[in-house]
C-alpha cells in the first residue's frame, strides 16, 4: 500500500544497516558468520534456569522504571568492588533494555539542538543518527590504521564552546583497541573546567587481554564525576538476544536519561533482571571472560597465519580486523561479498563504520563463536 502522505524522512541518507544486510547474504549462500558479534553458543545453564524460575515465582510483570531493586544493589557493589567507585543504587544505576537503548536515552536526555558531539571512527553505527535525531552535530575524529589510537591534538582542536558530549568506545568495536592510562589522562586534562559529558561504552568492559586493565570511566573519579557509563548484560553472558543493559552516572546526569528512558520501554524484562542479580553474585561468571575470549582470539589469529590477509592486533572486544589490500585491490564491500559467495564466510567491511565509507581495505571478524566454527572459518578464509 503507498501512503497518501510522503514521510519527510529524519535520517533521509540511513538505510538497513550492515548487519542485517550481510546477516540475508549469509543466509542466502549458506555461510559461516563471522560478521557478528552474537555467540553462537549457549549461555550458563544456571542463568537460563534462573530465568524460568523467575517466571515460575511470578515476576512477569512490569519492573521498577529504574530497575529491579536486587539487581541495582548488585551492579553498585560490582562496581566498587572492581573500580573503586560507589554509585547510588536509588539514583545513579538505571537497568535498560539494551545497551542500545542506553545509548539513546543519554544522547537524547543529555544533547540538545546546535550542540555538538565528538565520537571516533571507525564506529558503532547508531552514534551519529542518535546525535543528529536531536538536532545536534555529530563531529567525527578518524583514528587511522593500523593502530587506531586516539590523536588527542586533533581531539583538542575540535573542541568548541558549543562541545556538549564526547562518545569513547573501550574496548573499541570495531577495532579491538583498549584505552591506556595516557588516553585517560588526556581525556581528564581536555574536558577539565568545561560541561562536557563523557558517554562511555564499555559494553566490552569484561574481555579485555593480554592482562591489561580495562580504564572504565569508573576508575577515575574526575571522568566518573562528568561520565555516562553504558554496559551490557548480553555481551558479558552470552545472551545478545535478551537485550538488558545498564547506564551509571551522577545522578543530575541520570535523572535527565531517566526521563527519556521511561517513555521509551519504561523498564527491562523483569524475570531477566531477577536472574541476572542472582548471576552477578558469582563473579566467576563473568570475570573469566578475558580468558574465554583471548582463548578464542588466540585460536582464529593462528588458524589465520596461513592465509594472504594480515590479521591486526586485538587488543579486547569479540573482533579482530584483516587488511587484505596488498593482494586485492577491491573495494572492502565488495571483497566482503566475494567471501560470502565464494569462501562462504561472512565478515563486516570496515568501511561501514565510517559515515563517509572510508575504505582501508579492512575487514572485521568476530570470534565471539564456538572453536570448530572459528577453525572451519579459518580455512574457508585461507582459500582465498
Amino acid at each position: 500500500m503507498r501512503s497518501a502522505t510522503a514521510p519527510r524522512s529524519k535520517l533521509p541518507d540511513v538505510g538497513t544497516t550492515i548487519f542485517t544486510v550481510i546477516g540475508q547474504l549469509a543466509a542466502e549462500h549458506d555461510a559461516l558468520n563471522l560478521s557478528q558479534g552474537a555467540p553462537n553458543f549457549a549461555p550458563d545453564p544456571a542463568l537460563v534456569e534462573g530465568v524460568a524460575r523467575a517466571m515460575r515465582d511470578g515476576h512477569n510483570q512490569y519492573a521498577p522504571m529504574a530497575g529491579v531493586a536486587s539487581l541495582r544493589d548488585a551492579l553498585a557493589e560490582k562496581t566498587e568492588r572492581l573500580y573503586g567507585a560507589r554509585y547510588d543504587p536509588a539514583d545513579e544505576i538505571t537497568v535498560v533494555a539494551s545497551a542500545s537503548e542506553g545509548l539513546y536515552a543519554s544522547i537524547s536526555g543529555l544533547v540538545h539542538p546546535g550542540d555538538e558531539v565528538i565520537y571516533f571512527e571507525p564506529s558503532f553505527d547508531s552514534y551519529a543518527p542518535i546525535v543528529r535525531l536531536q538536532g545536534a552535530t555529530p563531529v567525527a575524529i578518524k583514528l587511522a590504521a593500523p593502530h587506531f589510537r586516539v590523536d588527542w591534538n586533533a581531539v583538542a582542536a575540535a573542541i568548541t564552546p558549543r562541545t556538549r558530549m564526547i562518545i569513547v568506545n573501550t574496548p573499541h568495536n570495531p577495532t579491538a583497541t583498549v584505552f591506556s592510562a595516557d588516553d585517560v589522562a588526556q581525556l581528564a586534562r581536555l574536558t577539565r573546567q568545561t560541561d562536557i559529558v563523557i558517554l562511555s561504552d564499555e559494553v566490552y568492559e569484561h574481555v579485555v587481554f593480554d592482562g591489561v586493565r580495562h580504564e572504565s570511566m569508573a576508575r577515575h573519579r574526575e571522568l566518573a564525576e562528568r561520565s555516562v557509563i553504558v554496559s551490557s548484560f548480553g555481551k558479558s553472558f552470552h545472551v545478545t538476544g535478551w537485550r538488558v543493559g545498564y547506564v551509571l552516572a551522577p545522578a543530575e546526569l541520570m535523572d535527565e536519561i531517566r526521563k527519556v528512558h521511561q517513555f521509551m520501554t519504561f523498564a527491562a524484562d523483569t524475570p531477566m533482571q531477577i536472574a541476572f542479580a542472582e548471576m552477578l553474585a558469582q563473579p566467576d561468571s563473568y570475570l573469566g571472560l578475558s580468558a574465554f575470549y583471548q582463548h578464542k582470539r588466540d585460536l582464529l589469529a593462528r588458524e589465520l597465519a596461513g592465509s594472504r590477509f594480515e590479521v591486526l592486533p586485538s587488543e579486547g572486544s569479540f573482533f579482530m580486523l584483516a587488511r587484505f589490500r596488498h593482494f586485492s585491490d577491491e573495494r572492502d564491500s565488495d571483497f566482503v561479498l566475494r567471501l560470502i559467495r565464494d569462501a562462504r564466510v561472512a565478515t563486516i567491511p570496515l568501511s561501514a563504520f565510517y559515515t563517509d565509507g572510508t575504505d582501508a581495505g579492512v575487514i572485521r571478524l568476530s570470534f565471539s563463536k564456538d572453536d570448530a566454527t572459528l577453525v572451519e572459518g579459518a580455512r574457508r578464509l585461507c582459500s582465498i
